[in-house]
């Protein structure tokens, strides 16, 4: 094959690798608003139970075979970019889902987390494709990570910034922030499944850094790689009862910064403009910040405490109205009783009837 016609097949598999993960978002999405708060294990259960929950699996499944075709007929410079049009997808077909437009806000937001995103992809990809961490780097990663992680889901920033005052205000405040959380630790659960799955590669190919490993020690790879897999994925789910664009836009950043500290930290690597690398993936950051910042702004507003008072108010009025209204269309009205007006406007009407008419009474008697 030509490389015209490779790097032509290498952008066909990473749009059908976007696709993919868009379609698996939004089915995950709205998979997320129908079903009800979690409790306890049930939740999982009630979740594989769900055929919908399946579709996205295969969707995200599909999506990631697709990126690994891809990188075997493009380089990672142009395929990776390419996976950050997953958002751009995501947006309009969430949005579809929901019978409504996408506000300008939405559009402003992805384009600048678009353009971060394919900043510090461009900027922090790895230089050369062979390297791999060594075991025992890969089992101090994996604990790090799952530390991380569990910190980030258990939603203790967000209680924090709630508890002193933060903008944890209602539905948007503290389910939209650790939403976020979650969001963050499902795309650090998939940068660092990635960099394993490297290793397990290495290893297998008997070309790890180090001594040969041992069964044992490849299957426990396996094993964590899944772990992180499926982590992410129920991560992802839980992120996404905050929305849709901002928590895929968090994920869509997280996973390649984890992947570039990896590299950066553990495999030698640095940034492809040297010195000038580090500020333009700074700006390239804030870019990406401003643009989920957006996006959590840009989502169409529930009016629920307007609704349930507009609502309520003439339900309590509108009662004795129509019951009059019909009353009088289909037979002569009855006199009101006592209890169908309120008591300043009956009170007073019978009092100057009924005094005179006791008083008499009472001297008749006594004549």
């Amino acid at each position: 094959m030509s490389p015209v016609a490779g790097t032509v097949l290498a952008v066909l598999l990473s749009l059908v690798s976007a696709a993919g993960y868009a379609l698996a978002a939004v089915a995950q999405s709205r998979l997320a608003a129908s079903s009800a708060a979690p409790a306890g294990r049930g939740a999982l259960r009630a979740l594989l139970a769900r055929g919908q929950w399946w579709w996205a699996v295969g969707l995200n499944a599909a999506g990631a075979l697709a990126h690994v075709a891809a990188l075997h007929y493009g380089p990672l410079t142009l395929v990776q970019p390419l996976g950050a049009l997953t958002l751009v997808a995501a947006l309009p077909l969430g949005a579809y889902c929901a019978r409504r437009r996408v506000t300008r806000t939405e559009w402003r937001g992805a384009l600048l987390t678009l353009g971060g995103l394919v900043g510090l992809v461009a900027m922090t990809g790895p230089a050369e494709p062979g390297e791999a961490l060594s075991l025992r780097e890969a089992l101090i990663v994996a604990a790090a990570t799952a530390l991380l992680i569990a910190a980030l889901a258990s939603g203790r920033v967000s209680r924090r910034r709630d508890d002193t005052g933060g903008k944890g205000d209602g539905a948007d405040g503290g389910t939209g922030t650790r939403g976020l959380g979650h969001a963050t630790a499902s795309g650090i659960a998939s940068g660092v499944g990635s960099a394993l799955t490297q290793t397990l590669t290495a290893a297998l190919a008997l070309e790890l850094p180090g001594r040969e490993p041992v069964w044992w020690q490849t299957a426990l790879l396996a094993v964590l790689i899944s772990g992180f897999a499926v982590g992410g994925l129920l991560l992802s789910q839980t992120a996404y009862r905050g929305g849709l664009a901002a928590p895929l836009a968090v994920v869509n950043l997280s996973n390649p910064a984890a992947a570039a500290i990896i590299g950066v930290a553990l495999l030698g690597e640095t940034f492809r403009a040297g010195a000038w690398g580090w500020p333009i993936a700074a700006a390239a950051s804030l870019v990406a910040a401003r643009g989920v910042v957006l996006l959590t702004k840009g989502g169409p507003q529930a009016p629920e405490s307007p609704s349930t008072s507009a609502t309520s108010v003439p339900s309590a009025t509108s009662t004795p109205t129509s019951t009059s209204t019909v009353v009088a269309g289909s037979r002569p009205v009855p006199p009101p009783r006592a209890t169908d007006h309120p008591a300043p406007l009956t009170l007073p009407l019978p009092l100057p009837h009924s005094v005179p008419e006791v008083e008499p009474a009472s001297a008749s008697l006594s004549g």
